[in-house]
């Protein structure tokens, strides 16, 4: 009867309830197909505590390392002797990145778990800033699309994170982190120029030390690999419809696509647009540190705003608006280029914050949230690839920045109207607006 048991139980079910979950992850304690561990609501409050750090620390790697180069691509092109174009190609090598190792970082995860996989992506993050320093060009694009790979599986999967452990403050802790990481990409862009001066290897030296940060973020990140925990399957009362077949779902990816199209064009050109209006370069880096740094206002105002909003159509449209002005701005008035890094960035980081809350509202489960992430970032960054390579190809062909300035504002004219969709209060699969049905407390997987 023994035996019976046993063999019944190898059939690795899993079951997941309030409180406790039954997983088939080995343990030196219980055999392979039983192992029982405590659900994340019932974590302890330091543990959780240290999980939000950790959180907050990948979040501070997920900008810095690619805004960065914006500052000293102009050290970079003299190096090399790269023209716009080239330079262009540079700045798109991390999107490109995104786009294509995004749609794997679901699948990676539930083969190797969350902690783990984040975990293996920080380690991935040290390796490429340490091989982009290396003052080679195999060096430089290499290790440019090796931290794109890193920073593309946090990416897809942080909102994952935060929709099974945070589940009734996702709107928070997405704001959190992405405060972070505009504090943190805002004090890499204003220190890039006094860094190049502090080494004789110049740009290598400034874009180098960040691995400090990447692998410090690594160390605090491992408690969490005690866990080792899956993305939860797709529930039963979950609509089963496949994402990339719901118009929802492509809404969503057109929102975060155009915006991050013109925002990495600004991050990769702007100080060479306000060189060219007669700045010098350490003004110019500073600006460019003030546009990322007003990306941070979002992030605190969008926490009450949010919560207080079932319908964020007005929210995702009126934060587009803000962005097209900013880069209005920029062509009319060039002089008042210090307003318009505020507009700008104001109204960027709140259409990011929304692509990103977009991602955990519009799903309906763990599994489909990291799959809608991952069909967002993937097509989102693939469109978003083309931006700086295309506007350096305009600047070589037209000799100014106007031509690729216009282009952003037509693009943002665009991601207003899919704001307006985006923005509607339903999941995927849900009949009408409003047609949400709760998470199930009961799961049960067989494999």
């Amino acid at each position: 009867m023994c035996r019976q048991n046993q063999d019944i139980n190898r059939q690795d079910i899993e079951i997941q309830i309030t409180g406790y979950s039954l997983e088939s992850t080995p343990s030196p304690l219980f055999p392979r197909w039983i192992r029982m561990q405590p659900h994340p609501s019932v974590t302890q409050p330091a543990a959780q505590g240290l999980l939000i750090v950790g959180i907050l620390l990948i979040a501070a790697n997920l900008r810095a390392p690619v805004t960065g180069v914006g500052p000293v691509l102009a050290d970079i092109q003299h190096s090399f002797g790269f023209n716009a174009t080239q330079a262009g190609v540079l700045a798109t090598l991390p999107l490109l990145a995104f786009a294509l190792v995004s749609p794997l970082a679901a699948g990676v995860a539930r083969r190797h778990g969350l902690e783990r996989t984040l975990f293996g992506a920080l380690l991935m993050l040290t390796a490429g800033i340490v091989v982009r320093s290396s003052s080679t060009v195999w060096g430089l694009f290499g290790g440019t699309m090796i931290l794109g790979s890193a920073i593309a599986l946090c990416n897809v999967l942080l909102p994952s994170l935060l929709k099974r452990d945070f589940a009734t403050k996702v709107s928070t802790m997405t704001s959190l982190y992405a405060v972070t990481m505009s504090v943190t990409a805002a004090l890499c862009s204003a220190v890039m120029i006094p860094l190049t001066g502090m080494s004789s290897s110049g740009w290598t030296f400034a874009l180098g030390i960040w691995a400090v940060l990447a692998a410090f973020s690594a160390v605090v990140w491992l408690p969490q690999l005690r866990r080792a925990t899956r993305p939860m399957q797709q529930a039963a009362t979950t609509p089963a419809i496949p994402i990339w077949r719901s118009p929802l779902a492509w809404q969503v990816t057109a929102f975060m696509g155009l915006n991050s199209f013109v925002y990495y064009v600004v991050i990769s050109w702007l100080p060479a647009i306000l060189q060219q209006n007669g700045y010098s370069a350490a003004s110019a880096g500073s600006l460019h540190g003030l546009l990322q740094l007003a990306t941070v206002v979002p992030g605190v105002l969008a926490v009450p705003l949010i919560h207080r909003l079932t319908d964020q159509r007005a929210a995702a449209f009126l934060s587009a608006v803000l962005a097209l002005v900013g880069l209005v701005g920029f062509i009319a008035l060039p002089g008042w280029s210090v307003v318009w890094c505020i507009v700008y960035g104001f109204g960027s980081s709140a259409c990011l914050i929304l692509a990103l809350t977009f991602m955990s509202l519009r799903a309906g489960s763990v599994h489909q949230a990291a799959a809608l992430s991952g069909m967002a970032q993937a097509v989102g960054y693939l469109l978003a690839a083309v931006g700086p390579t295309l506007v350096g190809a305009l600047h070589d062909l037209f000799g100014g920045w106007s031509a690729a300035l216009l282009l952003c504002a037509t693009i943002s004219a665009i991601q207003a109207v899919f704001g307006l969709y985006a923005g509607r209060p339903t999941q995927i699969g849900a009949l009408s607006p409003g047609a949400v049905e709760p998470a199930s407390e009961l799961a049960v997987r067989r494999r």
